[in-house]
């Protein structure tokens, strides 16, 4: 009887958790993100994370191997991390599911070059976006390990987004592929300077401002420009050009550009820590 009443107990506060989380996430969509309202949002968000965290674990195993890169305080000991687990995870190819990815993720953010000696923090993709209205991921870490909201999202292939909200144990990520989500790019080759905007997840990202007399190539790669106080270092790829076109009498061209990152299928990736503008 006793073990029946605690069962009854524990399936009402994780409810109440849901529930709480629900309204939360309803009244910042709609702009009531500070004051009390910022409050109780950052603090559903940390008091969901161990559940957050439990049905991660049980949906994909592999990723608890990634738990401790967020530790380190430099470059040297992010990388050194970070092949102790790459080792690790070379160990698991054989008996656990999808390590074979994560693995390649891992190598992949090791060997990416284009954040130079910035200060990273390594995290694990715990939600991944729920709806096509906004295309958002939430990380497992938080302000507690530096992250502020504005810092870029990157993998090894590429930028993913910038932090859109922190609590103290969890990020939320505005995809590059949002609708809202806008960066300052420039074009590899031919020097362009645009701005790079979300359509959606099902769309590819467009071009503004493109001079209707740049030499624009299809797969001509496009990185961030790093002007005008961006949040965004320059020179991380943003994706590449998929199609082109100048019709006439317009005072741009038609530029889609698909990302360079997998954004359809993160488990790990790095924040990096940027000052604020």
């Amino acid at each position: 009887m006793a073990l029946s009443r605690r069962g009854g107990r524990t399936r009402f506060t994780l409810l109440l958790l849901v529930l709480t989380s629900i309204t939360v996430i309803t009244l910042d969509f709609r702009g009531s993100g500070g004051g009390l309202i910022g409050a109780v949002r950052d603090g559903a968000a940390d008091a969901l994370s161990p559940v957050r965290s439990a049905a991660a674990t049980v949906l994909s195993p592999v990723r608890d191997a990634f738990a401790g890169l967020t530790s380190y305080g430099d470059l040297e000991d992010e990388n050194a991390e970070l092949r102790a687990r790459i080792a690790e995870l070379e160990g698991r190819l054989g008996r656990d599911e999808g390590a074979e990815r994560e693995l390649a993720e891992a190598l992949a953010l090791l060997d990416a070059r284009f954040t130079g000696d910035l200060p990273k923090v390594a995290a694990r993709v715990v939600s991944a976006p729920i709806s096509n209205f906004e295309q958002t991921i939430e990380l497992d870490k938080g302000s507690d390990s530096g992250i502020a909201v504005d810092m870029p999202v990157v993998t090894g292939a590429g930028l993913v987004g910038r932090v859109a909200s922190v609590s103290g144990t969890r990020s939320t990520v505005r995809l590059i592929t949002d609708a809202e989500s806008s960066v300052g790019v420039r074009l590899a080759r031919s020097g362009e300077v645009a701005v790079a905007e979300g359509e959606g997840p099902t769309r590819l990202m467009s071009l503004s401002f493109v001079d209707p007399s740049a030499d624009v190539s299809v797969l001509e790669l496009v990185v961030t420009s790093g002007l005008d106080n961006s949040v965004f270092p320059p020179g991380v790829p943003v994706g590449r050009v998929a199609s082109v076109s100048a019709p006439p009498g317009q005072l741009q061209q038609d530029v889609e550009v698909r990302p360079a990152a997998d954004l359809t299928r993160l488990s790990l990736v790095q924040v990096v820590q940027t000052e604020p503008r």
